[in-house]
């Protein structure tokens, strides 16, 4: 088997308080294969974003990693110092966050955002630089790219401004391309385009991706797995198709219930009733268990360990 680009091994995230530890991430494990797409899916607060910033080395102090290991290549990083982490973003990881104004400096062109990012990572003289940044600008769809090329921001559109961060997270041909909520600014026909677009270039380059959504409709037209997170840590994992047709987490039924199925008669959309718990508010056992309709005593008293049930796996005690 080929080694996979990304593997995370029992990642544990903390944040330091005065009244003690929080644990934001618990436990997470999961790979990503060279030229796969993995959706990671659930609420605000599931800790997606935070699984995401620490392979990237990018966790707002006071988080930390507590445990558990993370390999690009077969490579451990998470253990790296921070100068070390910042040539490898770029380089070997690209990044595309969910509001694209915000991941552009106003104050730059695009042309020069692009050929700094470049130069920064690849050994070309500059007017190779400048050809490479006009063709990445007309390979992800901006229209008369070399005129274009010395605009600002500010006058592109939501859109365009994600066609050319994603321009910039494929600039030094990174391994892994980590997507956290690409398409959460743009309206839903620009969204379809973006997601297309995305999963066409990641495959031409062959990286690999980390698609982070709260989005099921997403998931289900790019990733080839998916990952259901709920409270920190994971609740299923899976063949896309074989988690939407067959969830077997509690969890992963409802957010599939309550997506409106064309074709598909329903008197009404399923409802997880409450909210998930706060960070310090966890209870223990199986952090689902207030919201479970299918909840019993075991489910209170103790977490339940992945097991393993055709493709996919699920920590549930209905399988335990």
């Amino acid at each position: 088997m080929a080694t996979p680009v990304l593997e995370i091994d029992n990642l544990r995230i903390e944040f330091p308080t005065r009244r003690g530890c929080l644990v934001a991430v618990d436990g997470v494990s999961f790979h990503i294969g060279p030229g796969e797409v993995l959706g990671v899916v659930g609420e605000s607060g599931a800790g997606k974003s935070l699984t995401a910033g620490a392979v990237i080395g990018l966790l707002d102090p006071p988080g930390r990693i507590a445990g558990g290991q993370i390999r690009l290549g077969g490579t451990r990083i998470d253990d790296w110092p921070e100068a070390r982490l910042r040539r490898l973003r770029g380089a070997r990881i690209g990044t595309i966050f969910q509001d694209p104004l915000t991941s552009l400096n106003p104050l730059y062109t695009i042309g020069r955002q692009l050929t700094e990012t470049i130069s920064t990572h690849l050994d070309l003289d500059r007017r190779q630089t400048r050809d490479r940044a006009v063709a990445l600008l007309d390979e992800v769809g901006i229209p008369a790219a070399a005129r274009r090329f010395d605009d600002y921001p500010h006058q592109f559109s939501g859109g365009m401004r994600q066609r050319v961060v994603i321009a910039l997270a494929l600039a030094a041909n990174p391994e892994l391309v980590i997507a956290d909520e690409p398409t959460t600014a743009l309206d839903v026909s620009v969204q379809a385009q973006i997601i297309a677009l995305l999963k066409r270039l990641c495959r031409e380059h062959g990286a690999a991706v980390m698609l982070i959504t709260h989005d099921m409709a997403v998931i289900a037209e790019t990733a080839d797995r998916v990952v259901v997170m709920y409270a920190g840590r994971i609740a299923e994992t899976g063949p896309v198709r074989a988690v939407i047709e067959s969830s077997l987490h509690p969890y992963t039924a409802g957010l599939m219930g309550s997506i409106p199925a064309i074709g598909r008669r329903r008197d009404r959309l399923v409802q997880i009733d409450g909210a998930m718990p706060r960070i310090d508010q966890r209870p223990t056992g199986c952090a689902f268990h207030s919201r479970c309709p299918r909840a019993r005593a075991r489910c209170r008293e103790a977490q339940p360990a992945p097991v393993r049930r055709g493709q996919s796996e699920a920590a549930c005690w209905l399988y335990g």
